[in-house]
């Protein structure tokens, strides 16, 4: 025979399975106005490109790519072992670097132009000592 406290427990874990089972009905989730608030994030990085430099150079070049309406920057992500050097190149105005902006090992998105219109085609620059003994692979997101 069971005990009393046996069968409470029984029926009240029955009752609770039954309620996880039926549940509430489904509700729609309330809009809020930052609901959204990292698509454009994703809608940008989504597109990003891969360039990868052989061990034993000092740097180069990865492009020429042509700005859309997908991000509003230049984003560049460095994926090696060391930190390096990038810049970016507006080709059809100059030959020039814009500035140099420093992308630690393993970064996350860093920012190297900012408010770059739509169709503008540029490269990226790279310059770096450290990967004779590893190969730089970076990404861009424009």
């Amino acid at each position: 025979m069971s005990s009393p406290t046996a069968r409470l427990l029984a029926a009240a874990a029955a009752a609770a399975t039954a309620t996880l089972v039926a549940g509430a009905p489904a509700r729609a989730a309330e809009a809020t106005p930052d609901a959204n608030l990292f698509a454009p994030l994703a809608t940008c990085y989504g597109g990003a490109v891969r360039s990868y430099f052989q061990t034993g150079g000092y740097g180069g070049q990865a492009g020429t790519y042509r700005t859309t309406s997908r991000c509003r920057d230049i984003n560049v992500r460095n994926a090696s072992a060391y930190g390096t050097e990038a810049c970016v190149i507006f080709v059809d105005k100059t030959s020039a670097c814009n500035y140099w902006t420093y992308l630690p090992a393993n970064s996350g998105w860093i920012t190297v132009a900012t408010n770059v219109r739509d169709g503008v085609n540029f490269r990226v620059r790279f310059d770096n000592l450290r990967y004779e003994y590893e190969p730089l692979v970076a990404y861009h997101a424009f």
